[in-house]
Formats: C-alpha cells, sequence, structure tokens
C-alpha cells in the first residue's frame, strides 16, 4: 500500500516504521522538513511536507499530530484529501484526564467536517506508543485488538489490514458516531493507568464470563 503520514512524533514514528517493515511504501510529511527526513531515513520511507504526505497516501493516509493542531492541519489540505482513507489516532484529552471536546462533536467528527471529502477512521488511540513497538504485540497470548470506528467499509477494509500487519485484531466499534465513545474510552482508560496506577483490563471480566451470549 501506498501510505502518507502526517506528522514526526512518536507515533508517527512507530506506526510508519513497523508498516514500512511490513512493506509498504511509506511517505513522512512534516512541516519540519527536517525532522521529517530524519524519520524516513530510519524507517526507510520517504520525506515531504505534509500536502506531499496525503498525495502519496492513494490507499492510507495517518493523521498522527496533536489534536490541538490536527484541524487547522487537515483544514489546510481538504482539497487533497479528497477521496483519502484518513487515519485519526488522536486523543482530544486535556489535563484531568477529561475530553476537550466535552459537549460537542467527538474529534473525529470535527477532523471529518474539516475535510469532507475524507474518509475518517478512529483507531490506535487506545494505547501508548510503546505498546506497538512490541513485537509481536500479543499479551498472554491473546494479540491486541484496535476498534475501528467509521462509516466506509473499504476505508475500514484498508484500516484493518493494516492493524492485521501489526499482528493484531481489528474489531468493528461502529460508525463515526461513536468515535466519541472511543475517544472517552481513552480518557477513561489513561486516567486510570496515569492517574491511579491501576490495571485497567481488570475492569473488565472476559467474555465468557460477562453474561453475554455472542451469538
Amino acid at each position: 500500500m501506498r501510505i502518507g503520514i502526517i506528522g514526526t512524533g512518536a507515533m508517527a514514528r512507530v506506526l510508519g516504521t513497523r508498516w514500512a517493515g511490513a512493506g509498504h511504501d511509506v511517505l513522512v510529511g512534516g512541516r519540519d522538513t527536517g525532522r521529517a527526513a530524519e524519520l524516513a531515513d530510519q524507517l526507510g520511507g520517504r520525506a515531504g511536507a505534509p500536502r506531499d504526505a496525503v498525495e502519496h497516501g492513494l490507499d492510507a493516509v495517518l493523521l498522527a499530530v496533536p489534536y490541538a493542531a490536527a484541524i487547522g492541519v487537515v483544514s489546510g489540505l481538504a482539497d487533497a484529501a479528497r477521496g483519502r482513507t484518513l487515519v485519526d489516532c488522536t486523543n482530544p484529552i486535556a489535563p484531568g484526564f477529561v475530553l476537550e471536546t466535552h459537549g460537542g462533536p467527538s474529534a473525529a467528527e470535527r477532523i471529518a467536517a474539516a475535510a469532507p471529502g475524507a474518509s475518517v477512521v478512529k483507531a490506535f488511540n487506545l494505547c501508548h506508543e510503546s505498546v506497538w513497538r512490541r513485537t509481536p504485540t500479543v499479551f498472554d497470548g491473546r494479540p491486541l485488538a484496535v476498534p475501528l470506528c467509521g462509516d466506509d467499509a473499504p476505508a475500514l477494509d484498508t484500516v484493518g489490514h493494516l492493524v492485521r500487519d501489526l499482528g493484531c485484531v481489528p474489531l468493528n466499534g461502529g460508525g463515526l458516531d461513536r468515535a466519541g465513545l472511543l475517544e472517552a474510552t481513552a480518557a477513561f482508560l489513561i486516567g486510570l493507568w496515569v492517574g491511579e496506577g491501576a490495571d485497567a483490563q481488570a475492569i473488565a471480566p472476559p467474555l465468557e464470563y460477562a453474561g453475554i451470549d455472542p451469538s
């Protein structure tokens, strides 16, 4: 696949490295072209500006910038993003582990509104970048599951493929209107992990004990 990555931070680095390692053609686009070139050299891809990343990403474009910058970045690239699968891994989390979007549309929905011709998929926002560096991404024999929220079936299929390339399992989280639930889950879990030092996995029983018939 041809994948564009907007951003040069930790998530851009780790996901870009693993996708390039899986054989995908990756271009890193950053406002700081020097940092973009450095990262591209490390992962074996190419570098350019954010617009170059969008134009390159015929199959998918990862938006890996802080949420505070995301809307402005996407708005400036809306023309180039038409027809693209735009993967949103941002977390709109403010101090105190609360949502910056509280009372309004989710971050993913706002990003979609800023790029109305793109197919936005919310994904990869629940785990710290250190988790994605694990190879394989397996815990106690169980591959990590990655929830996806989006409205476009082909875009979801593409992102699901990229999830599997990480050795993970894609989960259908519903339409983009449910992305706010996924973002709220991130805020809640991060608050438990960081604020309380808690094992957040312990709050949910295994499926066979949840009292739910999956059939």
